[in-house]
């Protein structure tokens, strides 16, 4: 099974899961909806006749919604080799301008290292700005920490460096993007989940999967989450199935010492799966243990 990585590389996407959880899935999908999309690992892995895809995150819709205007640009990768260039950042996609002496000296870090003094630069440079560059933003997304979109009270983003690289892996990510945007029918909107899925009446064959922030577990994109919220979205998935349409919706119900009992009481009406999962932390990066879910009502 062919996976297809999102071009936003964020730690903790569905990427890694996606060939124990696709196979749960329908075979046949008239309309895909995906209340929670983030980077969107798993709407690039799925075939639908027509994709509806939401995310609250402000930054993360105008961020799809910039890649899918490149999408016949030729010049794309020319004008992010002409920025790489003009602020001294790695290319590997391209050319390795890293030294070996450096890469000797910092063996695990060499690239943030070479990165940062640029990284700060143009981090500067789009933080100056009265109007967002969505094109700036895509390359401190790429090559910031964890490829974290996090921005301060002031409004500026303030991400530091990562230790990372625009390299060949995230090229072939944006042509494969690309190249599912020129072939599908796509619709991206930003609001909040219940108030997107109003929008639509759902039909037979439609299928909705849904992948939250989780409540249990921390990082920089479950701050607007809480439990009246995963309450509000336990009862549109139960209308959901009263109105025989299928959805799947990942969650994880323990984490460290703490327990979902809210969803794990919830599931025990409908179809469980538990998945292999290796949840890494937004802080340390350190393996964590936990117990991932992915629960179907088909």
């Amino acid at each position: 099974m062919k996976i297809v990585r999102s071009p936003f590389f964020y730690v903790g996407d569905k990427y890694k899961l996606l060939k124990e959880i696709k196979p749960y899935f329908p075979i046949k999908i008239d309309n895909f909806f995906e209340p929670f999309v983030g980077g969107g690992s798993v709407f690039l892995n799925v075939k639908a006749n027509n994709y509806y895809l939401n995310d609250i995150d402000k930054n993360v819709y105008n961020l799809h919604l910039f890649l899918k205007s490149q999408m016949e640009n030729k010049d794309f990768f020319n004008q992010v080799l002409e920025v790489a260039k003009k602020y001294n950042l790695s290319r590997s996609f391209y050319e390795d301008i890293v030294s070996k002496d450096l890469k000797k000296e910092y063996k695990k870090t060499y690239y943030s290292k070479f990165n940062q003094i640029g990284f700060n630069k143009l981090k500067n440079k789009f933080n100056s700005q009265t109007k967002k560059d969505y094109f700036i933003l895509y390359l401190l997304v790429i090559y910031g920490f964890n490829r974290i979109i996090r921005f301060n009270s002031k409004g500026e983003f303030n991400v530091p460096v990562g230790n990372v690289d625009f390299n060949k892996n995230v090229k072939m990510a944006l042509l494969n993007y690309f190249e599912f945007m020129k072939n599908n029918k796509v619709k991206f909107e930003n609001k909040d989940f219940k108030n997107f899925l109003d929008n639509y009446e759902f039909k037979k064959d439609d299928f909705l999967y849904f992948d939250p922030p989780y409540l249990i577990t921390f990082s920089e994109y479950n701050k607007l989450w809480n439990e009246k919220k995963e309450k509000e979205l336990l009862e549109l998935l139960d209308y959901l199935d009263k109105s025989d349409i299928k959805f799947a919706i990942s969650n994880v119900v323990f984490y460290k010492d703490k327990k979902n009992n809210l969803f794990i009481e919830w599931m025990k009406n409908y179809n469980v799966k538990k998945i292999k999962s290796n949840y890494i932390s937004y802080h340390d990066n350190s393996i964590k243990n936990f117990e991932e879910v992915l629960v179907l009502n088909y």
